[in-house]
């Protein structure tokens, strides 16, 4: 029979691991530190023992901290990141007054150490994207501790609340704009990351707009970009060299298209007479300041991290928050898709 992480004390962990109970707390709560052999002998039984520290050993007197957390993953984009980021210290710390404590991870740790937040040191935390692996968010949610999740739909049998921006329609209705209004037809999509929610529905969308005016899928016409400009680039150049035909490109995000347009210049191509480019994010140091300036969608980025932010205080005072929080989106025209 397999103990419910509620059920397991910080002593076990100590005897499961061969140190003090001092020890375990030290590595737990970073106050101090612990060679690398006796955290890797930690985590193992923290991990095997799916050990979640109460909460209610960060402040007998009141069982709150007035901290609560943000986790990214050190791959989180910080040009993306910084208005989230904006958003949310106007809530936590202007309109709230809690202290805002922010952590970022290496990518592939998940399961493998100990978050740097939680029930440990927060009230409550905000997950950006993937910076938790489902293990770790459902012991968490197992001790019932307040979590948001940012630009990430919660697994079904989780229900943690969400904040996400309106992508799909948004961006199928910018795709359509190319077919209908300029007659485009080859058109290649820039992808997002693997696993992204957002970048998911964007393709989603690219592929409905297809779909709907009986334009056939090209597999051809797919190529990488993970919403880095470098990457967008090297793949447009590699794309143009293939000697596939198309009149458009679809970029999930701005930086992404700025990529793309640097590689459509070097290779003689005129934007939007040869190709018509499109973005997402509405990106102001990148869409107004691209030549042409970029068609794309506006996304509420600031807004993301007030409405995030709302909902973790609300959930860490009052118990409940709404479960999932759908931001609307708009598409902004201007010159790359061919307008004047």
């Amino acid at each position: 029979m397999v103990q419910k992480s509620s059920s397991i004390t910080i002593r076990e962990v100590a005897e499961q691991a061969g140190v003090s109970v001092a020890t375990v707390s030290r590595y737990i709560n970073k106050t101090a530190a612990v060679s690398g052999e006796t955290a890797a002998r930690i985590n193992d039984v923290v991990s095997s023992l799916n050990y979640v520290p109460h909460a209610a050993a960060r402040n007998l007197a009141t069982n709150k901290t007035k901290s609560v957390g943000l986790l990214l993953a050190n791959n989180s984009y910080s040009d993306y990141f910084t208005p989230i980021l904006r958003g949310i210290e106007e809530v936590v710390t202007g309109e709230y007054h809690y202290n805002l404590l922010i952590a970022s991870r290496r990518p592939n740790t998940q399961d493998k150490e100990v978050p740097p937040l939680g029930h440990y040191n927060t009230d409550g935390l905000l997950v950006f994207v993937d910076s938790m692996s489902l293990a770790e968010l459902e012991a968490l949610a197992e001790n019932n501790f307040p979590m948001v999740l940012m630009h990430h739909l919660s697994p079904p049998h989780l229900s943690i609340p969400s904040i996400m921006v309106e992508n799909r329609k948004s961006f199928q209705e910018l795709v359509e704009h190319l077919i209908i209004v300029h007659e485009r037809k080859r058109i290649v999509f820039v992808t997002g990351p693997d696993g992204w929610q957002d970048a998911i529905e964007r393709e989603a969308g690219y592929h409905a707009a297809l779909e709907a005016h009986q334009i056939p899928y090209r597999p051809e016409l797919i190529i990488p970009g993970k919403f880095r400009r470098e990457i967008s680039y090297l793949s447009m150049l590699e794309f143009i060299v293939s000697g596939v035909e198309f009149d458009a490109v679809a970029a999930a995000n701005d930086e992404s298209a700025s990529g793309v347009l640097e590689a459509l210049r070097r290779s003689g191509k005129r934007i939007p007479e040869d190709v018509a480019l499109l973005g997402f994010d509405d990106k102001s140091y990148i869409a107004e300041y691209m030549t042409p300036k970029l068609t794309t969608v506006h996304a509420p980025t600031v807004e993301v991290g007030r409405a995030a932010a709302r909902q973790l205080i609300k959930l860490v005072n009052e118990g409940q928050a709404d479960l999932n929080t759908l931001l609307p989106t708009h598409v902004i025209i201007r010159q790359s898709c061919g307008c004047r």
